[in-house]
């Protein structure tokens, strides 16, 4: 960490007796490369959105995503966490799976419903899955330290944008335009923003570090995800996130239906 200035001292040398020691204000760099990669991706997918080139949105959402799970992995490794990563991180989240799967939305399909029939609902759902992303970020950062790490309370952003991303991306490969399918990006806008500030489980995987030894058949396992991704990712990938997304309600349901069937009869 680079210290752009040194330790605060008086003119005899001393250290500042007015306070506790300051440090300097340089930031790590490493885990803020990967922060601004994945901000500099989900920028690229709103331009990308906006010059109707979806499929490249769609892409740099994803390749977000990536990024946005090396950045803390990487300061936890090196450890260079900071206060400042944090919050670094959160407002790249917001852009990335925030702002740009709803403009990218809104671009391909919700800005093509015509006002006279259905009002500002377009980008109204846009909006609402934003404000759900940032209600969903913020609730994320005042839980850090006390909610279980094994689980997320509610659909994590990237998730929720890659869900949104991967719809479209199929919907481009299959040649399907926008306007034909605004009932399925209205629910599929606001379902996700739903999931992201419902109170369900979702595992988060967090349990799994690079540095851990696993079984060989794991190993073998990614290799045969990777290649069965190759054959065709969108399709593939849409159906990964939409499983994950069910996961969470799904839970909820087993745990419900469990619990009934072994609380006692009342007479």
């Amino acid at each position: 960490m680079a210290d752009e200035n040194s330790n605060t001292a008086d003119k005899s040398g001393n250290a500042n007796q007015l306070g506790p020691e300051v440090r300097g204000r340089g930031i790590y760099l490493l885990p803020n490369l990967f922060t601004t990669a994945a901000l500099f991706a989900g920028f690229y997918a709103i331009v990308s959105a906006y010059n109707e080139n979806y499929a490249g949105a769609a892409v740099a959402i994803l390749v977000a995503m990536v990024l946005d799970g090396f950045d803390g992995r990487v300061a936890r490794m090196t450890n260079t966490t900071s206060a400042f990563g944090a919050e670094y991180d959160s407002m790249s989240d917001m852009v990335s799976f925030g702002v740009a799967p709803a403009f990218l939305m809104y671009a391909w399909s919700l800005s093509t419903m015509r006002i006279t029939d259905y009002g500002y609902l377009g980008w109204v759902c846009a909006f609402f899955y934003v404000a759900c992303c940032g209600l969903r970020l913020a609730r994320f950062n005042v839980q850090i330290g006390k909610a279980d790490k094994r689980f997320f309370q509610g659909l994590a952003c990237p998730s929720a944008a890659a869900l949104i991303a991967c719809v479209v991306w199929v919907m481009d490969d299959l040649g399907v335009p926008g306007r034909e399918t605004e009932f399925l990006s209205v629910f599929v806008t606001l379902l996700t923003g739903l999931l992201m500030v419902s109170n369900f489980a979702y595992y988060s995987f967090k349990e799994y570090r690079a540095s851990h030894r696993v079984p060989f058949f794991v190993a073998m396992a990614l290799v045969l995800v990777l290649v069965f991704v190759s054959f065709d990712p969108p399709k593939v990938l849409l159906i990964g996130f939409f499983l994950y997304a069910l996961s969470g309600p799904m839970h909820a349901a087993f745990r419900w239906i469990r619990k009934r069937n072994r609380s006692p009869l009342v007479k």
